[in-house]
């Protein structure tokens, strides 16, 4: 027994040295004052590396200062969710005739009964003289629209135009000097980045939740339409019933996109929600609200994302990303441009196209008339093409 008392002690006398470490630490680790703030580190010489197969010897290497334990402060969204609550908006859409269906039931949790019926759903203030948007799906067939503010304000609400290829809808109420989010570019928005989920989900007006970018340009085959445009940005932050037409929010308080879609087996959020992005709303929604539908420029391609058939195929052996033409349709933008079936779609102007997705959404952006540079593999070598964009259907 005796034998095992300097062990013990040791110990002890260890755990008291440790302790007296900690409190060392934990004595820096918050400063004063109401803001937590990571002190830089103190400038040092580099260490040289030890020579090839030589052991380094750490018995004398001293403590880390208690600078180096100081903790990052999380990041705070409050600033964000203040400008985005009053530029929310609670949806209520009455049909009084025929039962309204929502797209495949997005967002819903009503089963189908008798006429009337009221659904629900958010909205986002676009612009200060009373344009909003949301989802078609929450007004697509409607008698009646009633938007309510966050400040509980009512206005009756007009549809002023639609795409059901986007699932975008713009409405109009009569009011000025409406609060409205800036946009952000969803094109340089990165997976990690923090995000807030602004909308009323299940009747729970001004609801706001946080995740981050969990992916972009995803494709879920909501649509039924070969030429639907699906390149949502994917979070996890909580999206439920009612959520839908509400606002994706930058950690700056800037919109990033349309809330529209969950991936759930149960109606409820299960981790994986999904927004249009801001670019691609901004494109549609400016056209609607000038000529009151979307001018679509009409590429007249069938395409799908390149494939390792494909890639046996076409016996492009360094190429594993991009996107082919199956088919030209005469009267459209690549018949114009000299497009072939075949081409591998790598790259659109600077941008590089992985997928379907990513191509359809910048099609989908582009503006009648406008030029794309389009760099296609053809025949084994880089070709870039001219594509003149011409008016669609």
């Amino acid at each position: 027994m005796q034998r095992f008392l300097p062990l013990v002690a040791a110990a002890l006398g260890g755990g008291a040295v440790a302790a007296l470490v900690v409190l060392a630490a934990l004595g820096g680790r918050y400063p004063a004052g109401p803001a937590l703030t990571a002190a830089p580190a103190p400038a040092s010489a580099p260490t040289a590396l030890p020579p090839p197969g030589r052991l380094v010897d750490h018995s004398s290497a001293q403590p880390p200062a208690a600078t180096d334990l100081l903790l990052t402060a999380p990041v705070d969204l409050r600033a964000a969710a203040r400008l985005a609550i009053p530029a929310v908006v609670h949806i209520k859409a009455r049909t009084k005739g025929r039962q309204r269906e929502a797209v495949k039931s997005l967002f819903t949790d009503r089963s189908p009964g008798r006429s009337p019926r009221e659904g629900e759903g958010s909205g986002v203030i676009y612009t200060s003289n009373g344009y909003l948007i949301t989802n078609l799906h929450v007004v697509d067939g409607a008698d009646d629209i009633t938007v309510i503010m966050a400040d509980r304000q009512v206005y009756p609400a007009s549809l002023v135009g639609q795409d059901a290829k986007s699932d975008l809808a713009v409405l109009r109420i009569d009011a000025t000097e409406l609060p409205f989010l800036k946009l952000a570019d969803s094109d340089a928005a990165e997976p990690g980045s923090w995000v807030l989920a602004v909308g009323n989900p299940l009747g729970l007006t001004s609801t706001v939740t946080a995740g981050i970018i969990s992916a972009k340009g995803r494709s879920i085959n909501l649509f039924s339409e070969l030429d639907a445009i699906e390149s949502f940005i994917q979070s996890d932050a909580a999206v439920n019933p009612g959520n839908s037409g509400g606002a994706l929010v930058t950690a700056e308080g800037k919109l990033l996109g349309i809330n529209t879609a969950i991936a759930s087996r149960t109606g409820r959020f299960q981790g994986y929600s999904f927004a249009i992005p801001s670019n691609l709303m901004q494109r549609i929604a400016d056209d609607i609200i000038e000529f009151g539908t979307y001018r679509r420029a009409f590429l007249g391609v069938e395409i799908s994302t390149y494939t390792a058939a494909d890639r046996k195929r076409l016996s492009l052996t360094d190429r594993t990303e991009g996107v082919v033409i199956d088919a030209i349709f005469a009267g459209g933008s690549a018949a114009a441009a000299g497009l072939q079936v075949d081409d591998l779609i790598i790259r659109v102007d600077k941008r590089t196209i992985r997928d379907l997705p990513e191509l359809t959404e910048l099609i989908g952006r582009a503006k009648v008339g406008e030029m794309l540079k389009m760099t296609v593999i053809r025949n084994g070598a880089e070709v870039e093409v001219v594509v003149p964009m011409l008016a669609g259907e």
